[in-house]
């Protein structure tokens, strides 16, 4: 498989829309489609910058949920604390402006920061990272109107019926089930 060209057919205001032209392994060309947070300008530059950030949060024992309404799939679905890193901003930083904004809590202590990996491989470039969190204060809504989010901390046994019964993200998915099954870095 060789990529040998790349073609932005859609540039909107977070996602820009790029073609692909590949040889696939019996040496004929291919189209294929991506979407990307960053302007890209040559091949070598798909899934070399991090985008953003996932924040897995406890307190007390409790595991960070948000239930929040995601258009892409029309509904509410259980998610990590995420978002987009802004231009010159740190990982770090990232994680506590997110966590802020969308909880009203703050950064007790970091447990541990995974190196960054791909969100969405088939269709982006999106690169994360994750980020174990011990988290304190009070919930407030900082969102913006355009934004649906509840936020709760739920116990290992309340994240286990979850898992059965609700619809979550997949890395949200991925925590809750080591958080209920106590294999939660810490």
């Amino acid at each position: 498989m060789k990529l040998i060209k790349m073609e932005k057919v859609k540039d909107g205001r977070y996602l820009k829309n790029y073609e692909l032209t590949y040889l696939n392994k019996a040496g004929r060309e291919k189209k294929y489609e991506i979407v990307s947070r960053k302007e890209l300008h040559n091949v070598g530059e798909i899934g070399e910058k991090v985008s953003g950030i996932s924040i897995a949060a406890v307190n007390q024992g409790r595991l960070l949920l948000l239930r929040e309404f995601r258009m892409g799939v029309n509904k509410a679905v259980y998610n990590l604390c995420a978002g987009m890193m802004e231009e010159g901003e740190s990982v770090v930083d990232c994680m506590k402006r997110e966590l802020y904004e969308e909880t009203g809590l703050s950064v007790k202590r970091v447990i541990d920061i995974l190196p960054a990996s791909f969100a969405a491989v088939a269709i982006s470039d999106m690169k994360t990272h994750i980020i174990f969190v011990e988290a304190e204060g009070e919930f407030e809504d900082h969102t913006s109107e355009n934004e649906m989010i509840e936020a709760g901390f739920y116990s290992r046994e309340e994240v286990a019926s979850l898992l059965q019964t609700e619809e979550f993200s997949s890395r949200a998915q991925m925590v809750a089930y080591f958080f209920s099954k106590d294999l939660f870095p810490g």
